[in-house]
């Protein structure tokens, strides 16, 4: 039985922001149903046990994430959650001291990424609030995302807008340094116990109208993750944001079988060779990190 180390849930296509780096989907807006989410996590049992509250969407939107939670737990399941933490005052109370949730992970840049954002110092400080309640009240990793460096910047880090944001934080944690001072690409920074700030650079998401890159490489699609998208489908990533590379239903066929299929295996045994098989994985520019 294959095993995923991340597998990716979208419980909505919905997100209440519009960000700049994250293009809108083009699918059907749709919250995924209890039956139909408690038929996706028998279906992945025991092909992975960290599930992931993410691809597209906004998973706080979800009326009923508390319940979606209370499932996985009873399922087995640790669940990651990635949001723009805008939503906390309506959805905080349902999932505070959920024992499912194992990591939230807040995009921090969502903020600026959204035009007409307003009160950046509130917004801050209602995530960190939640943050500091979560860690006091149960054994939560928090992660705060910075997203949103350049490939030829290093010093990104220091503009304007994050500088406010890093200046937030480092007041909410009372910080006897500059957050810049002890930035290194890649690597988290410690603000508190189990809470951590992450700096990385600004993705594309892969786009079949995108230029081609040609060239051998790996990915760690179908090795490490895959997902299902809100109404079924079977992707072999979170970056096939679309479904372009649609694997099957997890509704119509067996999750084993979807990723032991043609489609799936093709993927597979041509990363193995350092072939990129898909189109998609060919205009993707988060692949050729893995290029060797």
């Amino acid at each position: 039985m294959k095993t995923f180390k991340k597998f990716y849930i979208e419980i909505t296509s919905i997100c209440n922001l519009a960000c700049s780096f994250c293009p809108p989907t083009k699918r059907q807006a749709n919250f995924i149903k209890v039956d139909a989410f408690t038929h996706t996590l028998d279906q992945i049992k025991g092909h992975a046990d960290h599930i992931y509250f993410h691809v597209k969407g906004e998973p706080l939107l979800h009326p009923k994430i508390d319940e979606l939670l209370d499932l996985s737990h009873e399922r087995g399941f640790k669940v990651n959650l990635t949001t723009n933490g805008t939503l906390l005052h309506k959805a905080g109370p349902k999932i505070l001291g959920k024992p499912a949730l194992r990591q939230i992970n807040f995009s921090l840049h969502s903020f600026d990424g959204h035009e007409g954002s307003v009160d950046k110092e509130g917004y801050v400080s209602s995530v960190v609030a939640f943050a500091k309640e979560a860690v006091a009240t149960s054994d939560i990793r928090i992660s705060f995302r910075l997203w949103n460096l350049t490939q030829d910047n290093e010093t990104n880090v220091q503009n304007d807008r994050n500088r406010e944001i890093l200046s937030k934080l480092e007041e909410e944690f009372k910080l006897d340094y500059k957050i810049e001072e002890h930035f290194v690409r890649g690597k988290g920074i410690k603000l508190a116990d189990r809470i951590y700030l992450n700096h990385e650079e600004e993705f594309k998401w892969p786009d079949l109208k995108e230029e081609e890159d040609l060239s051998k490489g790996f990915c760690h699609a179908l090795r490490n993750q895959a997902g299902v998208l809100v109404d079924g489908t079977v992707i072999p990533c979170c970056l096939d944001g679309e479904g372009v590379i649609n694997l099957g239903n997890i509704h119509q066929a067996e999750f084993g079988d979807i990723i032991e299929g043609e489609r799936a295996t093709r993927l597979y045994d041509g990363f193995s060779r350092r072939e990129v098989v898909e189109e998609l994985c060919r205009k993707c520019g988060y692949r050729q990190r893995f290029n060797a």
